[in-house]
């Protein structure tokens, strides 16, 4: 597959690469790092990473604005996008072909061409190696590629701690640190937090619920989050907090949109992923999320874990 991907990248002018809605490290890092791998390797070519701009993470990389036009007769890659409603940038479908390049659960096996790989600990692992199979064929590594794709693949594997993390990626991981970048500047700003967003993180410690099941539930309403100044967006990125709370098999954080409530939800063991799906969500066994749209629903989630928990 790596190499019918690389025959079709080579038939096409223009390349666009989108990912997720709501993206994370992963999302921007197999984007972009794809992009600025493919623009080194073919100067000649007309190569955009698309998507609505995440502020948070500015310090990867700033995202290209174009023209409906430019998606006339354009090759489409999506990556890290289990779900085709997940795509951001909906304009992906004026492209002349799609290939999807993913790691999580193939339940949506949309586009043409389909690279997905379950054990890779993320698609940034997964574009590194597609640089690897192709660099005899003249794709080219660049400082840059590696910093976004090691940020990816740090994202992803919480810092190589999480179950995902295998030998192949510890020796990607390993190769891409010898590229010139600072690892010390990539941390400090990948994990970085605001003043009000670590009291949150106070008052998550000290008001999280354990259910007896080992489930464990986390609320956050929008007066929360007005209390504390937080975003949505930034509250997201404390969902991993009850990881490392002793008992809990599985957790869930309820976080308040305009429109609707966000689940995310994380485990220890139990497989999680079918309880997002029951709610038009999917991801990982153990990570994955979905939306909401009242309080009543997200004890029908709780329950729903609950049985999951007390099954494992």
């Amino acid at each position: 597959m790596k190499k019918q991907i690389l025959e079709t990248i080579e038939q096409f002018d223009t390349i666009i690469v989108h990912r997720h809605v709501r993206p994370d490290p992963d999302a921007y890092g197999s984007q972009c790092g794809l992009v600025e791998i493919l623009k080194t390797s073919y100067p000649q070519k007309q190569i955009f990473a698309v998507g609505k701009e995440d502020p948070s993470l500015h310090y990867m990389r700033r995202l290209d604005q174009i023209p409906d036009e430019v998606f006339t007769d354009a090759l489409i890659i999506v990556c890290d996008t289990a779900n085709e409603e997940r795509i951001c940038d909906t304009r992906y479908k004026l492209g002349k072909k799609l290939i999807k390049i993913d790691h999580h659960p193939n339940e949506d096996p949309y586009g043409d061409l389909l690279w997905v790989d379950t054990e890779a600990s993320s698609v940034s692992e997964m574009i590194y190696e597609f640089y690897l199979s192709g660099k005899d064929k003249g794709l080219k590594m660049t400082d840059e590629a590696a910093r976004l794709l090691f940020a990816g693949i740090v994202g992803d594997t919480g810092r190589f701690l999480f179950p995902s993390t295998t030998d192949k990626t510890f020796k990607y991981a390993g190769e891409l640190i010898h590229y010139n970048f600072s690892r010390t500047d990539l941390f400090d700003k990948m994990y970085e937090l605001s003043p009000n967003v670590i009291k949150l993180n106070g008052y998550i410690l000290q008001n999280f619920e354990v259910r007896p099941s080992g489930a464990a539930s986390m609320i956050l309403s929008k007066e929360i989050l007005n209390q504390f100044d937080v975003e949505p967006s930034e509250a997201s990125l404390l969902v991993g907090t009850l990881g490392n709370v002793k008992g809990i098999l599985a957790w869930v954080f309820f976080i308040e949109e305009d429109d609707q409530i966000r689940v995310r939800l994380r485990s220890k063991g139990p497989v999680i992923n079918g309880v997002a799906r029951n709610y038009k969500g999917g991801g990982h066994p153990l990570a994955a999320g979905a939306s909401i749209y009242s309080w009543g629903e997200a004890d029908h989630v709780l329950k729903e874990i609950d049985e999951v928990c007390l099954k494992s």
